[in-house]
């Protein structure tokens, strides 16, 4: 029996927590520990793994599932990948990925590692469904819809704002690519809502959408992780036109972002040195077993 992947998860929120589960799930991994700031502070559930304020303290790590904030995962993967360590990430902002694939990819090719970046279902698995619909249909326009569901990466970001105390982002399809976002906002004691609104609204999670931000008393009573998207691509095959391509899905959130990350910590132990996005991984590098047995039973 070939040796399991040693996965280190990073951070332990929503994602971290679901990264668990689908760590346990997969036969070819083992869990080499949890990372996160507060270590001193054990839940019960993690009472099997070493839980660190440092992933130096783990033993033979073969790859980091990062569960951080977007915001912090350029500088988190850039220290671990410095280790010689492999990492993953659901960093999800589209705008930035290309930037953030120059940062880590003399990093990791310096270091014999690899970084898989942008891991999630958006960006993430729905890229490759997006590029496979222009590889059908090169001329054309994809739209992708997103929700009605929150948006954890808008959700942290609006939480991170001074003032806030809990935050949930939701997103709502207009159709064509065009989305609303509702900011439900718990303020602390003292904080200014006009204030904070202002600072929401123009925030770059935010600032491109039509924005609704309102104060409730209680965030916790409005979770709920359900999302979704539906993909819709308009185009033309050679010279053939009226080429109609559909994907959806509903999903929970987390959830689906977990398993695409362990997938991709999977393909990260098939790939030389270097930095990429989900696009530049062959897709069976994700699946876990024999490339050829996969050959027979998928193509």
């Amino acid at each position: 029996m070939s040796r399991k992947i040693r996965a280190a998860v990073v951070g332990y929120g929503n994602i971290g927590r679901y990264a668990i589960e689908a760590l346990n799930a997969a036969e070819d991994f083992d869990i080499a520990g949890i990372v996160r700031r507060n270590a001193g502070e054990r839940p019960v559930e993690l009472a099997a793994y070493p839980v660190v304020d440092r992933i130096t303290k783990l033993h033979d790590v073969d790859v980091a599932i990062l569960c951080s904030p977007t915001r912090a995962i350029k500088q988190v993967a850039s220290e671990i990948l410095a280790l010689g360590i492999n990492t993953v990430d659901s960093f999800d902002v589209h705008s930035q990925i290309v930037s953030l694939k120059n940062t880590l990819d003399p990093i990791a090719r310096d270091h014999n590692a690899v970084s898989i970046m942008a891991a999630g279902w958006d960006p993430g698995s729905d890229s490759i469904v997006r590029a496979l619909m222009l590889a059908m249909a090169p001329k054309g326009i994809t739209y992708t819809n997103f929700g009605p569901g929150m948006s954890m990466g808008h959700s942290v970001a609006a939480k991170s704002i001074a003032g806030v105390k809990d935050a949930l982002s939701i997103t709502v399809p207009q159709g064509t690519g065009i989305h609303r976002r509702l900011v439900y906002i718990e303020l602390e004691n003292g904080a200014d809502f006009s204030t904070v609104e202002r600072l929401v609204k123009a925030d770059d999670y935010f600032a491109s959408d039509d924005t609704h931000v309102k104060q409730v008393e209680c965030i916790d009573s409005l979770k709920d992780m359900g999302h979704g998207v539906h993909l819709t691509h308009k185009g033309v095959s050679g010279a053939t036109q009226n080429q109609l391509f559909e994907y959806s899905m509903r999903i929970n959130n987390p959830a689906l972002t977990s398993q695409f990350l362990v997938s991709a910590a999977r393909a990260t132990t098939r790939m030389a040195s270097g930095a990429y996005t989900v696009i530049e991984v062959p897709p069976v590098h994700f699946l876990r077993g024999d490339v050829g047995q996969w050959i027979a039973r998928l193509v």
